[in-house]
């Protein structure tokens, strides 16, 4: 059995008869009473973040995971269809295991599928992606000082806020976790 200093971020715990990926954690002492692990865990199956606090060298029952390299083929239904890089074998995903990162997702993108087991326990899209826009109101020569933003409907269909010096047919970097304009990337 594994204790609170064995945590690690995305390392996955049962906690509550359920499967949870460590989120967040920070040791805290304090200077009354005992050091303990406050912590955000997020459930597997159903995607929803809860906060909770673990006293510090408490038995935790950690879950082993097994890592592998996907690549993203398409959408079939309410599934998304990834090809095993090594065997090239096909496996069917739920899309909701994705969470709100599936609106970054494209075609051949390649991602890591965490299992236990034959259980598909989540799907790491990468943190940054190019995506090109495709629409979005003009931008303006001199624009480029202020911070002022305007959104952009993205090749996956997503809407993300850009600077107002971006156009249609640019290609930006994003951060996939929180939905952010990172730059403009030069093809």
């Amino acid at each position: 059995m594994a204790t609170t200093s064995d945590f690690k971020l995305n390392a996955m715990i049962k906690y509550n008869n359920d499967i949870f990926s460590i989120v967040d954690f920070q040791h805290v002492q304090t200077g009354r009473g005992g050091a303990y692990y406050q912590t955000k865990l997020k459930n597997v199956r159903t995607g929803k973040i809860i906060e909770n606090r673990f006293r510090s060298g408490e038995n935790v029952d950690m879950v082993s995971v097994n890592r592998r390299n996907f690549q993203f083929l398409y959408r079939d239904g309410e599934n998304l269809v990834f090809m095993n890089l090594e065997d090239y074998d096909q496996i069917y995903v739920p899309a909701n295991t994705l969470g709100d990162e599936i609106k970054f997702l494209k075609d051949n993108e390649n991602v890591i599928i965490a299992f236990n087991n034959d259980t598909v326990l989540s799907v790491d899209v990468p943190q940054h992606v190019n995506l090109r826009v495709v629409s979005t109101e003009p931008g303006l020569k001199g624009d480029t000082a202020t911070n002022v933003l305007k959104p952009a409907t993205l090749e996956t269909g997503a809407v993300i806020n850009v600077p107002l010096f971006i156009n249609e047919g640019d290609m930006v970097r994003l951060d996939t976790k929180t939905s952010n304009y990172i730059e403009r990337v030069k093809e």
